[in-house]
């Protein structure tokens, strides 16, 4: 089993020296890997598994404070959980996902993308928030297809994208997975067809739970499609096997102090 850690700005603060001591006390503990998530905007009435959101709540751009936590980091891998793709043009990404994964030495690993789920967010970067999951599918497709072009370019036309033989350089060090992030089963399938992993939030039933992860494996061509859980900073070694038995190859956890990484790597005897 794989163990990371999340790391929330509007939990835990934007104070650079805080968030630089977080993900090196989570490294030298032994932790894979530090997630961040994404809301490029927020409004009034918004809101998240019947929670409002206040709108003063401080969401960093994930992808330049992950560039921020390599440059203070050795081998931490870096994650997103969720970048909301259908809100980024994936021409543009891509360049920024490969420069991030270039300049930190491979270490663009756990990029988990979604779909978002407040319209009104969508509506304010000018997207038909009907159409998130198609956006998503083809942005996924693009981003492979820029990464694995070569100097003569390569194009596409798609319902949202079109190019004709466009490079993009950097390419990332190695094939860059992208995990797919979700609570339904069309996250599942789109986990099986188009992803990694799949990486499910949401608080779902276990039959309910159970049955998406048995959509995407049974539905992937990949025989190693991951799997990642959240999990309490509370888990057990027994529960832990429980996850195993699921399938489950990755639990992260979203710690509140350093105190709490400190027990839980202890725990499990990560360093």
């Amino acid at each position: 089993m794989k163990f990371a850690v999340a790391y929330s700005t509007p939990g835990q603060g934007m104070d650079p020296d805080r968030l630089v001591e977080f993900a090196q006390h989570a490294e030298a503990c032994g932790f894979e890997g530090l997630y961040v998530p994404e809301h490029v905007a927020l409004y009034r009435g918004a809101s998240l598994g019947g929670f409002e959101l206040p709108t003063t709540l401080e969401y960093a751009d994930p992808l330049d404070l992950l560039t921020y936590v390599a440059a203070a980091t050795d081998h931490l891998l870096l994650g997103t959980a969720v970048l909301l793709l259908p809100y980024h043009h994936p021409v543009t990404l891509a360049k920024r996902l490969a420069t991030i994964d270039v300049l930190s030495k491979g270490r663009m690993r756990l990029l988990t993308v979604g779909l978002g789920s407040l319209a009104g967010e969508a509506h304010a970067v000018g997207v038909d928030y009907a159409t998130r999951g198609r956006r998503a599918d083809e942005a996924i497709d693009v981003l492979r297809l820029l990464w694995s072009g070569g100097p003569d370019g390569v194009s596409h036309s798609g319902e949202f994208y079109n190019f004709e033989n466009l490079t993009s350089y950097p390419h990332p060090l190695a094939s860059l997975p992208i995990h797919i992030g979700g609570s339904s089963r069309a996250a599942a399938r789109r986990a099986a067809l188009r992803g990694n992993g799949y990486f499910p939030g949401g608080n779902l039933p276990p039959t309910e739970r159970a049955a998406q992860w048995d959509l995407a494996r049974k539905t992937s061509p990949r025989d190693n499609l991951e799997y990642t859980r959240w999990a309490s900073t509370d888990l057990t070694p027994v529960a832990v096997h429980s996850y195993a038995r699921q399938g489950v190859t990755r639990l992260v956890i979203n710690p509140q102090s350093l105190e709490d990484l400190t027990t839980f790597a202890h725990r499990f005897s990560l360093s």
